[in-house]
């Protein structure tokens, strides 16, 4: 899911699709209208999901779409492998999520602990460990 939004109201720190990915901003310059155009705006962003670099040059004007992320709180049910089994703590469905790719939150991962995890174009990432239940 997601929605449309003018390229003049990112700013750095948000998300953005580019080539279909989500992709967080990490770089945001605008230029001046010219002679025979309008402004432009170069975005570099880093995906969420696989840490590759992606850029894009817009017209502020035109309009792009940003991801709806929804943020969650699971509790770990099992770990296999690089697969983590998680309950989500509202609706108490179980499903499966891939295993961080950062180390530090991979190393905290344990059955019982609560995560808090994205849910972002129909795919799940686990983002940080918030502690036994």
């Amino acid at each position: 899911m997601s929605k449309p939004v003018e390229v003049g109201a990112l700013k750095i720190g948000g998300h953005l699709l580019i080539n279909g990915e989500p992709c967080r901003i990490v770089e945001y310059e605008k230029s001046k209208p010219g002679k025979h155009g309008s402004a432009k705006a170069r975005i570099v962003g880093i995906g969420v999901f696989d840490s590759v670099k992606r850029n894009i040059v817009s017209p502020v004007d035109a309009r792009v779409d940003v991801p709806l992320i929804e943020k969650k709180t699971g509790q770990i049910i099992s770990l296999s492998g690089d697969q983590v089994q998680l309950m989500d703590l509202e609706s108490f469905e179980v499903f499966y999520a891939p295993s961080p790719k950062d180390e530090d939150v991979r190393g905290k991962l344990a059955s019982g602990y609560e995560v808090e995890y994205w849910k972002v174009m129909d795919r799940i990432m686990i983002m940080r460990v918030k502690g036994a239940a």
